[in-house]
């Protein structure tokens, strides 16, 4: 006899024996099970079962009914209409974040994967707080115009948006590199080196110039630092000290490392800084330019290549070869230009709350001003976080 294909649904208040019971009403006929879902939110229980069954419709409907009348739960069941057109495409894993994350909002982006041609295939929840995320599953016929079209829904509605493959490789990422300034920090270093000089508008605007584009960086980083000649060590070390952590990332390091990555940071900065973060964080591995300091005083010349926008790219691929990671296994986060060859070159760039250029660059941006979101791009739920200690 040729299987018929069932969708059986049973919700209601959840309670211990629940599936237990619905299993066994099934177990009753000639089924072949071929996928479940089962969510419980707050004391309500929705558990799906797809299946092939072989023999009468209406004796497996009135098994159904009768079981979940004696859990006081409700029961339907959909035969699978044959001629109905499959969906077909690939599976996308989209992350909504949102602080908070409002009905209109996911009203916005759902209608934008409808709009699109995709199907949500599933919805989970990976964080409530501080921030709250959904994942969706959805099957799309082209990754790309999905992927566009929500880039502008991120911008209508305000919320973040990553769009991310599904498949092995997303779980195979294996190594982390985080740029330094304005992305494992909330300052940039060479910015309050400055204002310590006197010399902060100066050196600012070139650094915003920089970041944008607009400039080479060695070169305006050779401009930057000849502005410092003559500063005493002294206030380095005391910069050095006062350097603030961007909120989540102690959380997003400690839970990388903690679940297997290797996690290191590559800058366009000083190592005179990067060392405390490698020394406090634990990090596996690191690559700023050096500062020239002689007699404790700064000269104002930076000693040999300088970590620039191919610099950065090449740390990446340095690192991942010197670990054995595939490039593919890779994942780089930043916010400037000069981050732009690193977020193209990984298997996932992520843009945090980047510059245009660095957004247009990378496979996905996140916008709060939490580092440890980074987690939830990559499919690491909130629970993951607290049970690996985060």
């Amino acid at each position: 006899m040729q299987p018929i294909s069932v969708l059986v649904t049973i919700t209601g208040r959840d309670r211990p024996g629940v599936t237990t019971a619905f299993f066994a009403a099934l177990a009753a006929h000639d089924v072949d099970v071929r996928d479940v879902e089962q969510v419980v939110i707050r004391d309500r229980l929705v558990l799906a079962v797809l299946i092939d069954l072989r023999g009468e419709p209406t004796a497996l409907r009135s098994s159904i009914v009768s079981a979940a009348a004696a859990l006081g739960m409700e029961a339907e069941m959909l035969v699978e209409d044959r001629d109905r057109p499959l969906i077909r495409g690939a599976r996308t894993h989209v992350i909504v974040i949102g602080h908070p994350l409002r009905a209109g909002a996911l009203s916005h982006v759902t209608q934008t994967i409808a709009d699109a041609g995709g199907n949500i295939e599933s919805i989970i929840q990976l964080a409530s707080e501080p921030v709250s995320s959904l994942e969706l599953l959805v099957r799309t016929p082209d990754p790309t115009a999905l992927r566009a079209a929500l880039v502008q829904a991120a911008d209508d509605t305000g919320v973040d948006i990553a769009v991310e493959p599904a498949g092995l490789r997303r779980r195979a990422k294996r190594l982390v590199v985080l740029d330094v300034d304005s992305t494992l920090i909330r300052d940039e270093a060479i910015d309050v080196l400055a204002e310590r000089a006197g010399i902060g508008p100066q050196v600012a605007e070139i650094t915003k110039r920089a970041m944008a584009g607009e400039l080479d960086f060695a070169e305006s980083l050779h401009a930057r630092v000849a502005l410092l000649a003559g500063m005493p060590e002294s206030v380095l070390a005391s910069v050095r000290d006062e350097l603030r952590l961007t909120p989540g990332a102690r959380t997003l390091v400690r839970t990388l490392r903690r679940l297997g990555y290797l996690v290191g940071v590559v800058s366009g900065g000083f190592t005179y800084f990067t060392d405390r973060f490698v020394a406090e964080l634990g990090l596996d591995f690191a690559a700023a330019n050096e500062l020239e300091v002689v007699d404790g005083v700064v000269t104002g010349r930076v000693l040999g290549a300088v970590i620039d926008r191919p610099g950065k790219a090449a740390a990446l691929r340095r690192f991942a070869e010197a670990h054995g990671v595939p490039l593919a296994q890779t994942v780089a986060i930043g916010d400037g230009a000069n981050d732009i060859d690193m977020l193209e070159q990984a298997g996932l760039g992520v843009a945090f709350n980047a510059k245009a250029a660095a957004r247009g660059a990378a496979d996905t941006a996140v916008n709060l001003p939490y580092l440890d979101t980074v987690l939830f791009v990559l499919g690491i739920s909130r629970d993951e976080i607290v049970e690996a200690g985060g």
